[in-house]
């Protein structure tokens, strides 16, 4: 497990240079007192490892930029991938208050090594669009929801493709969540695009999309608080956590049939190749304690696997425990 003594530590990404895991995390100082407040002063931090488990703290990563600046409130989730000239490119969300409320949108940092990291002067990259997405002036969220962008490359158009969380600009309240997608040549020009998804799959927001390959699955990971799912959702008593979704033949993730993966205990549910084996391995940040406190810091990374369409997840890694042993 990763924490902070002095620290909150919450969503989290990881990139792998071959040699070495390098977590980016948020965090934010307890001094502040109230968890809830973390999300406001949030910075991403860095550390690194060799099996997943133990980790070393190391530079931070970014901070929120001088006002008037898209990122001048805190730094928020992201994800980091390398092009084909051996640049890392941090997505990273950018938030600023307004008076209305908060509002997100995306921006990049470019790095030669996973440490140093420099934000790119057209910041922001992307924002919401009026033409398939919610904004904070449509007043049916409390904030404008267009942030956690997931890249990755998608081989079936031969382009980089983004995934980002945001809100239907019509629908039900309560059920606008969609799947907002970009795409790029490059890396460097983004076009938005149509949402992967409708709205009325039964949540307000998808957060922390990301994807990953296991047992020959293509699946879809985003989580959801019980606050913010769906009413039909709510009613049943169902809690917030991690939820899945497989690709149908067509490749297409229909977010109605997700299949919660965790509780509200674990969020922002990742999956990461283990290098030596190649099995897959699920990290998330601890969430809330059975009094419904937040408790904050990594998780230890659980074997994950697909058995008749339905995920399962073994118990914690210990370091020096090879993950085939727990999912047999």
């Amino acid at each position: 497990m990763f924490a902070l003594p002095e620290s909150w530590v919450w969503d989290f990404w990881i990139a792998d240079d071959g040699e070495q895991y390098h977590l980016f995390f948020l965090y934010a100082s307890k001094a502040l007192k109230d968890p809830d407040t973390r999300h406001y002063r949030a910075s991403v931090g860095h550390a690194v490892s060799d099996d997943l488990v133990t980790w070393t703290r190391v530079v931070d990563a970014l901070v929120r930029s001088d006002a008037p600046a898209f990122d001048e409130l805190a730094t928020w989730t992201g994800s980091v991938v390398r092009d084909e000239n051996g640049l890392w490119r941090m997505f990273y969300t950018g938030t600023v208050l307004t008076d209305a409320g908060n509002v997100q949108s995306i921006g990049m940092a470019t790095s030669p090594d996973l440490y140093e990291w420099t934000k790119s002067d057209r910041n922001p990259i992307l924002t919401a669009d009026t033409r398939w997405y919610e904004r904070l002036s449509d007043g049916h969220w409390h904030d404008e929801a267009f942030r956690d962008p997931w890249v990755y490359r998608d081989e079936r158009i031969d382009a980089w493709r983004m995934l980002i969380t945001a809100r239907s600009n019509h629908g039900r309240p309560d059920d606008r969540g969609v799947i907002a997608t970009a795409v790029s040549r490059d890396l460097d020009h983004w076009e938005l695009q149509p949402p992967l998804s409708q709205p009325g799959s039964g949540f307000g927001q998808l957060e922390v999309l990301n994807t990953a390959h296991i047992d020959g699955e293509h699946v879809l990971f985003f989580s959801c608080l019980a606050a913010d799912l769906a009413e039909e959702r709510r009613s049943t008593g169902t809690t917030g956590g991690v939820w899945a979704v497989l690709a149908d033949a067509a490749g297409v993730w229909d977010p109605s049939t997700a299949q919660q993966v965790t509780g509200s205990d674990l969020y922002v549910g990742r999956v990461v190749e283990q290098r030596d084996s190649g099995r897959p391995l699920f990290l998330a940040f601890h969430n809330t304690n059975m009094d419904g406190e937040f408790v904050s810091g990594v998780s230890d990374p659980r074997p994950i696997a697909i058995h008749d369409g339905c995920i399962r997840l073994g118990e914690p890694i210990a370091e020096g425990v090879q993950p085939h042993a727990l999912l047999s």
